[in-house]
């Protein structure tokens, strides 16, 4: 049916992303499983609705020696992580005809400029990316599980691919890398995407550039 043909395109697509983890095709900040071993497991947030924006004010995490002296949203917009941020837009879309799941997941992926981690879009945040992003054709509410768990267990894998870059080709710089930020460029194509698109690839469903802090 449609709903299984558009989750079958959303992962074929979202498998044609780069490896270096800093151009990312993912969908919605922001942001497919490569190799290096079983991801870390996310930590579910039990009540999301009842908690700032990961995306402003993460959860609690891990300690770091080095702190970046700034946070970034999701939009690449400096703020600042004590303040309680307005709550990210968790409304059903216009026309939704089933009720989606507010929770959301905590990433194990360290957030640069605090203390915590990222947190990923619930269900419905997702559903309504899709749709401002004019990338829902296709998509149901029921695939919205199936979706979001692939996004996460892609933005999962990809942070232990980043890690075993950094600790291969910068193991004496940093021994706790951050995700402090990352830009969403869906128009835009990475070298690597140009050159396939070139040769007759597919364009990926979407880019996420990540910037990776070494301890400043």
């Amino acid at each position: 049916d449609s709903g299984f043909t558009a989750l079958s395109r959303f992962w074929q697509r979202s498998l044609q992303h780069g490896r270096m983890g800093v151009s990312q095709s993912v969908p919605e900040g922001a942001s497919c499983p490569l190799g290096h071993g079983k991801a870390p497991a996310a930590t579910p947030v039990a009540n999301a609705a009842a908690t700032p924006s990961a995306s402003e004010c993460p959860v609690a995490g891990g300690q770091s020696k080095y702190k970046s002296p700034v946070a970034y949203n999701v939009y690449g917009e400096v703020i600042d992580p004590t303040n309680m941020m307005p709550p990210p837009n968790q409304n059903p879309w216009p026309g939704q005809t089933k009720p989606l799941p507010t929770e959301r997941v905590a990433a194990t992926i360290r957030k640069g400029g605090t203390e915590g981690t990222w947190q990923y879009p619930s269900e419905q945040m997702f559903y309504n990316a899709l749709k401002r992003k004019n990338k829902g054709d296709g998509i149901r509410e029921e695939d919205m599980s199936i979706v979001v768990a692939i996004h996460n267990g892609m933005n999962e894998k990809t942070w232990q691919e980043v890690l075993e870059w950094e600790r291969k080709f910068h193991p004496t710089e940093c021994d706790d890398p951050t995700l402090p930020r990352f830009t969403g460029r869906p128009d835009q194509l990475s070298p690597k995407a140009y050159l396939r698109k070139l040769f007759g690839g597919p364009e990926p469903f979407d880019r996420h550039d990540w910037i990776v802090d070494r301890c400043g």
